[in-house]
């Protein structure tokens, strides 16, 4: 009993003096990295603070060129009937006035007919009514019989004017119907005319082809090539800084590094409530045929100074997803990343249209959302 008590107490003896030489565990500082940074190779976060640009050295926009507006024509027929004879051909050149086709219209005959027969009407009801008035002066008839044939004159005289305003409407020209009867010639055969000078873009007709007012696709369409028109797409908040007589520059994917001057001529009225974008157009010269229709083009208005916006170097900013984001810091070294939405691109530089405010900080040194996460842990001090 007693030799355990002794080894019971040699036992005590020994933890209590390994108790006495371990060393304690560390304090934790206020400066540990948790082991989610301490993963991380240390890179230094590069941030600047966001500022509002007064002005943009230039604005540049997306653009399609199309025909002048004063300087095309979408030509149909405005008679039925089949086509004898087409004297242009696709792209060639036409003066305003040139005969584009022949055609044989019936309802020129008809009308004609019908305008021959309400002369001679006419001419009956006049001699009637002179004859009328000459006796009802002489007493030799009543009143209501001079009313009668008054009346008949001015019915005659209204069915003349409507035959021959349904002649004109059919493109019957007014020197020939300002002939003597005997001396006019007018017949069913119809030549339909270029209304301007230009050069034939399209033709949608042959001969023998039955054409009429009621067809889907012009027969022809003649536009002047030599002066085109730029249409473009400009934010409400750039608008300022456009105005009409100020020349741009335009440039096309087929002939890099040329530029080609261009001149606003029409600030549109209405904003497209889809995009809340005003259309602009430009007038340019193309007297060398090198722009076409429907080219897109890079429209570029120089000096062009507008409202303060937001501009941000283009590292700033990650596109995923089909989004733009940035990297925002805010105080205690906390960050948030924040989808952004941009207008515009120039060299180096980005304009944010929504999603950033002057005044506020972001960061330039790329970031992964695991990386934001773990500095934000480490501003809280977990």
């Amino acid at each position: 009993m007693k030799q355990s008590l002794c080894r019971l107490s040699a036992i005590i003896l020994g933890l209590a003096l390994g108790a006495c030489t371990r060393s304690d565990p560390p304090t934790p500082s206020a400066h540990t990295v948790p082991s989610a940074v301490a993963a991380t190779s240390p890179v230094e976060i590069r941030t600047m603070l966001v500022e509002a640009a007064s002005s943009s050295p230039a604005l540049t926009l997306s653009a399609r060129i199309t025909y002048a507006e004063d300087g095309f024509s979408r030509i149909s027929s405005p008679l039925q009937g089949p086509v004898l004879d087409v004297r242009v051909k696709l792209g060639q050149g036409v003066k305003a006035g040139d005969v584009l086709m022949v055609m044989d219209a019936a309802d020129i005959a008809r009308a004609y007919a019908a305008y021959v027969e309400e002369i001679s009407e006419l001419g009956l009801a006049e001699r009637n009514y002179e004859l009328t008035k000459d006796l009802y002066d002489a007493q030799a008839m009543s009143l209501k019989d001079l009313e009668h044939a008054e009346n008949d004159l001015n019915r005659e005289r209204a069915e003349f004017k409507q035959a021959k305003g349904r002649l004109l409407s059919l493109r019957v020209p007014m020197a020939e119907l300002s002939k003597p009867l005997a001396q006019q010639q007018i017949t069913s055969r119809f030549e339909l005319r270029s209304p301007l000078t230009g050069t034939v873009v399209e033709r949608n007709v042959t001969p023998g082809q039955f054409v009429g007012p009621a067809s889907d696709a012009p027969l022809f369409t003649v536009a002047n090539l030599g002066r085109l028109q730029v249409v473009a797409d400009v934010y409400e908040h750039d608008l300022s800084g456009i105005q009409i007589g100020a020349v741009a520059t335009m440039t096309v994917e087929a002939y890099p590094g040329i530029e080609f001057p261009a001149a606003i001529a029409v600030i549109g009225d209405v904003v497209d409530p889809a995009t809340r974008t005003i259309k602009i157009r430009a007038s340019v010269s193309n007297e060398d045929r090198r722009l076409k229709p429907e080219m897109f083009a890079r429209f570029t208005v120089a000096g062009h100074t507008v409202a303060p916006k937001i501009v941000i170097p283009r590292q700033a900013v990650v596109e995923r997803s089909g989004k733009h984001w940035i990297v925002m810091q805010h105080d205690k070294g906390r960050f948030e990343e924040r989808a952004v939405h941009i207008d515009n691109e120039a060299g180096n530089q980005v304009t944010i249209r929504e999603g950033l405010t002057a005044g506020e900080r972001i960061v330039l040194t790329p970031m992964s959302i695991n990386r934001i996460a773990a500095n934000n842990t480490s501003a809280d001090g977990v």
